[in-house]
């Protein structure tokens, strides 16, 4: 009995100076002294119980919590647009709104004495593959922010955002605190991706919760019910994705910059091939840039071999079709490169073309 009291007493030590190391808010860390103070008299009556296990798992998410971590934002427009061009091609209009609110950053963080610049909340509306995540990863390489992502395909209970209290069976933080923690900051870029592909019975209920979120007035002490204090969300950049906005609520839409995402012509698919999927494959895939040459007139075949498509994914999975292709034939010890021309390209795209 004594053995176990002083094991205890020497694990709540270690807690006490685990949260010693962290900067919580004062009241916060008033409220975890007293979880520990109470621990410690259940640990000299050599008492063990279900409530060790709880703090500790508590205090260990709290301490997890970047809750005074910041990273410095890169507010250069130059830099803003390099980065722009080199991830996506074409989408003008995208990234002159993209630049203009990163110059907007620049402002008022210039004329902002105290905390985090206001943040748009950018939201991408556009069909499936025009590039919706991927220009959002590069909102958050251009400010120089972590990216967090946060799948809504098929969210059914706003518990999963808000989280589940302490005292519940198997409770842990919801996704926005989960996120945070991953990223390690403050002010991350946060993508809540495809919010129009909630489930239907729960959408109500989970747009109240993205309400309070992405609302300026409320997202400063957002209360996840596990962690049970207020965090200040106030310095994220949330960015929203969507398919269309039929399933998005008024009150969330009102709360939103909206950009609608353009379809690709077959001329800017074939650019974007050439310039940046190729190129990417091949040196994913482990060949070289002379591994493969492509015809020109043959890229209108691998552009649009089914019909019409808005994206380009498809386009990015029928070029790894054919650099896989060239890379068995290149071990089975075939040539070290290969021409794709009308007379065989039909033997490098899949058969069901």
């Amino acid at each position: 009995m004594v053995k176990q009291s002083a094991q205890l007493l020497a694990e709540i030590t270690q807690l006490e100076k685990k949260v010693a190391a962290v900067s919580l808010p004062e009241e916060l860390r008033a409220k975890v002294k007293l979880m520990i103070q109470r621990l410690t008299r259940l640990a000299r009556f050599g008492t063990y119980s279900s409530e060790y296990e709880r703090v500790t798992y508590y205090v260990d998410w709290l301490t997890r919590l970047p809750w005074g971590k910041t990273s410095q934002d890169v507010l250069d427009l130059g830099y803003a647009r390099k980065v722009l061009d080199k991830n996506h091609f074409g989408l003008d209009q995208v990234k002159e709104r993209i630049l203009e609110y990163i110059a907007v950053l620049k402002l008022q963080k210039a004329h902002q004495a105290e905390g985090q610049a206001r943040a748009p909340i950018l939201c991408f509306i556009g069909l499936v593959g025009t590039g919706k995540t991927t220009i959002a990863a590069s909102v958050a390489q251009a400010l120089g922010r972590k990216l967090a992502r946060i799948p809504f395909g098929g969210l059914a209970d706003p518990l999963d955002l808000r989280g589940q209290s302490k005292f519940q069976p198997d409770a842990e933080p919801g996704l926005i605190i989960k996120a945070l923690a991953r990223v390690g900051t403050k002010n991350p870029v946060i993508l809540l991706d495809e919010i129009d592909r909630i489930g239907d019975q729960t959408r109500g209920n989970i747009m109240g919760v993205l309400i309070e979120l992405l609302d300026p007035e409320q997202n400063r002490a957002f209360r996840d019910h596990f962690i049970d204090f207020p965090f200040d969300l106030s310095g994220v950049l949330f960015v929203a994705t969507a398919n269309n906005a039929t399933n998005i609520s008024v009150a969330v839409m009102d709360r939103l910059e909206v950009m609608q995402m353009p379809s690709y012509t077959d001329e800017e698919k074939i650019t974007i091939a050439q310039e940046y999927l190729l190129p990417r494959v091949l040196a994913n895939i482990g060949l070289t840039p002379a591994a493969i040459k492509i015809d020109g007139a043959v890229w209108p075949q691998i552009v649009r071999p089914l019909g019409y498509d808005a994206g380009v994914r498809t386009l990015e999975r029928t070029i790894e079709g054919i650099a896989r292709k060239v890379a068995k034939m290149i071990v089975e010890g075939g040539a070290r490169s290969f021409c794709l021309t009308r007379e065989n390209i039909k033997e490098f795209l899949p058969t069901w073309y």
